[in-house]
């Protein structure tokens, strides 16, 4: 009797609770659809701030540059190995335990004859550690050391311990092959200023193929006739292989230009499957892609069939992005007076309005100027006029 009442009781509830979702839902008043205006000119924005960010990187690179060593000052040395705790080490007779560390990875992949750059072609810094008080050494003989730059075998401390001596760090260090030239050019030596150094140019001559591991590391050690009686830690990289300059005729480009070859994208291989069914639907250049990527989205996708993740498709979007464009606009007039016209990046952009003698970026239109010049600028996208042959490249003054 008890069990059919608790049973009772649940259905009770139960019903009372689903009569309350299915109220909640019929009172729930219909999600307002935004207007395709809107949605536009929020487009719009969005794509202005990526401009503004484009135009900004160089400059601000330039600057992070500058600014870098003086920062790297105030970091500790469970950052600077990259976030790993420094492990323990006999310190000195006067208490101290330096270490060396390269700050910056590496650009990956490196060729021959290729300049060896930093993440983004950032510049390489270096910098001197006293692990004991995690403080970079600013001062002293130590703090102006100068340094050599050494070729490492790539096997070398696999098993990621610091703890390394002297003799087993040069017991690794790689020279040319017999008759080949000197495996690492450029500027050999870094001097320390205030703990911390930034490494000049470097090329490889020679690939890593032939040596047991198949890969390198960049080294630092102190250079001779410095700091003779104290022991300092030296640096490596991470493992990295160096390839045939050959190879470079494959390398992805970044950032890609418009004429490249459409191969030239990320995930997009020479001869693969993604770049002939591209070549088939038309598509050869990175422009020819970009085009698409503003037109239809979802057929170019489509054209890549289903051989692409998400994951992918992602990766191959952001980086065909970075496309530095030409510059050139374009005018469709959709009618002979030619007294209104929208203008057009070379992928098929949206960029302003030209009315009589004035021209309207497409940002600092007024909503009611805005839901006209969509509507033109669909209609020319879908009738494909604005680059027909190219006749319709217009030099207008106002765009000069």
């Amino acid at each position: 009797m008890q069990r059919q009442t608790r049973y009772m009781e649940r259905t009770s509830s139960m019903s009372r609770g689903k009569r309350s979702l299915e109220s909640n839902e019929d009172e729930q008043p219909e999600r307002k659809r935004p207007a395709l205006a809107s949605v536009i000119v929020e487009a719009l924005k969005v794509d202005s701030l990526q401009k503004l960010c484009s135009s900004l990187e160089p400059i601000l690179r330039r600057v992070v540059s500058e600014e870098v060593e003086r920062a790297l000052a105030k970091l500790g040395p469970a950052r600077l190995n990259n976030g790993r705790a420094s492990p323990k080490r006999i310190e000195g007779p006067d208490g101290r335990n330096l270490q060396l560390y390269f700050r910056s990875r590496l650009s990956l992949p490196l060729f021959t004859g290729g300049k060896v750059e930093g993440e983004q072609g950032a510049a390489i810094h270096v910098v001197l550690v006293d692990a004991n008080t995690g403080h970079v050494v600013t001062s002293g003989p130590e703090a102006s050391v100068k340094l050599d730059i050494v070729v490492l075998e790539g096997d070398f401390n696999n098993e990621d311990d610091d703890g390394w001596t002297q003799e087993e760090f040069e017991s690794h260090v790689v020279k040319e092959r017999e008759g080949k030239r000197p495996l690492l050019t450029g500027d050999l030596q870094v001097t320390l200023k205030e703990g911390v150094g930034t490494l000049g140019d470097l090329t490889f001559t020679d690939n890593s193929s032939w040596i047991r591991s198949r890969k390198f590391r960049l080294g630092l050690k102190v250079a001779s006739g410095y700091c003779e009686g104290i022991r300092i830690r030296e640096a490596k990289t991470e493992a990295f292989t160096v390839k045939d300059h050959r190879g470079e005729l494959y390398k992805k480009h970044y950032p890609p230009a418009l004429n490249d070859d459409v191969w030239r994208l990320e995930k997009i291989g020479k001869d693969g499957s993604f770049h002939k069914r591209l070549n088939n639907a038309g598509i050869f250049s990175v422009e020819d892609f970009l085009r698409l990527v503003v037109r239809d989205p979802q057929k170019l996708r489509s054209i890549l069939g289903s051989g692409m993740s998400n994951k992918m498709w992602e990766a191959l979007l952001d980086h065909a992005k970075t496309c530095v464009l030409s510059g050139k606009l374009y005018v469709y007039y959709p009618e002979d007076s030619r007294n209104v016209g929208v203008v057009f990046n070379n992928i098929y952009e949206l960029n302003g309005l030209i009315s009589g003698e004035q021209y309207f970026p497409a940002d600092a239109l007024p909503e009611s100027q805005k839901v006209g010049l969509i509507y033109i600028f669909v209609s020319a996208i879908l009738l494909g006029l604005c680059f027909l042959q190219g006749s319709f490249y217009i030099r207008h003054p106002l765009l000069v």
